[in-house]
């Protein structure tokens, strides 16, 4: 009997040795298991679906639209709600009430109506910047040449409202070169002003270069050295009554992401 013992004792011995680096083997395979499991929940748990409202400068059109479409095709499931207009408006809206989980602002002015009120859940980023030009009409047989031009009485100018973002640029240019003018009307957002051009009810429009980008051949731009002392900012922000943060915050991501800088500066917009 203590003759077996003896004989056994080394081979149980190294029966335990073997178990041990088995357990160790299993144990760090199941680390790595567990780690990948572990990847593959967060990957999971940030799954990125859902309906999302975001309130957009009206000068954001084409470009937000085409980066709407962009988001929707790379996460399947989703779907992104615009409403286009005046800053001014949006924020009020914003303020008011009124459901949606981005802003997207003409400006910081517009932009710290939100803030003020504390209905931000992210500090504002400047994500772009827009610069002013004149519409005219097609071949601009006005001859406008420069923003003293329109000055002429003779001429039918529109202008954005004072409270809209391109109204105030439009505002402090007009300022700085010491120049007085007095519009055939004042528009609530740059897309009113910029169609009252389009639609030959005016011979010019003071909006973004954006703008007259977009019309294509229904305007003629336009450059005035002024603009350069009257550039916007334009900054975004996760609305403190956001439904959707993480589909918000992935929105936001890609109009910050190179991808989304490139739609932008192709529509005309300046880089932050």
């Amino acid at each position: 009997m203590t003759r077996t013992v003896r004989t056994r004792r080394p081979v149980q011995v190294a029966a335990l040795g073997a178990a041990a680096l088995l357990a160790l083997s299993a144990c760090s395979s199941s680390d790595d298991s567990d780690s990948a499991k572990s990847g593959s929940s967060a990957s999971a748990s940030t799954k990125i679906s859902g309906d999302i409202t975001v309130f957009a400068a009206a000068s954001l059109k084409e470009s937000f639209t085409t980066l709407g479409k962009d988001f929707e095709k790379a996460h399947p499931g989703t779907k992104v709600t615009f409403s286009f207009g005046g800053s001014d408006s949006l924020a009020a809206s914003i303020t008011g009430g009124a459901p949606a989980d981005v802003f997207a602002s003409a400006s910081p002015k517009t932009m710290k109506i939100v803030t003020d009120a504390k209905d931000n859940a992210t500090a504002p980023a400047t994500f772009v910047r827009n610069q002013l030009e004149i519409a005219t009409l097609p071949g601009n047989p006005d001859k406008v040449a420069s923003l003293k031009d329109l000055t002429d009485k003779d001429l039918k100018v529109v202008l954005c409202d004072k409270t809209v973002p391109c109204g105030a640029a439009a505002e402090k240019a007009l300022t700085a070169s010491k120049l007085k003018l007095t519009p055939v009307s004042y528009e609530e957002d740059v897309k009113s002003a910029l169609n009252k051009v389009v639609l030959k009810e005016a011979d010019a429009a003071v909006v973004y270069k954006t703008d007259v980008k977009a019309a294509g051949d229904k305007v003629e731009g336009v450059e005035f050295p002024e603009s350069a002392d009257a550039i916007n900012d334009y900054p975004i922000a996760l609305l403190k009554e956001s439904k959707n943060t993480g589909t918000a915050k992935a929105f936001m991501a890609l109009v910050q992401s190179a991808e989304g800088q490139r739609v932008l500066t192709a529509a005309g917009f300046l880089q932050p």
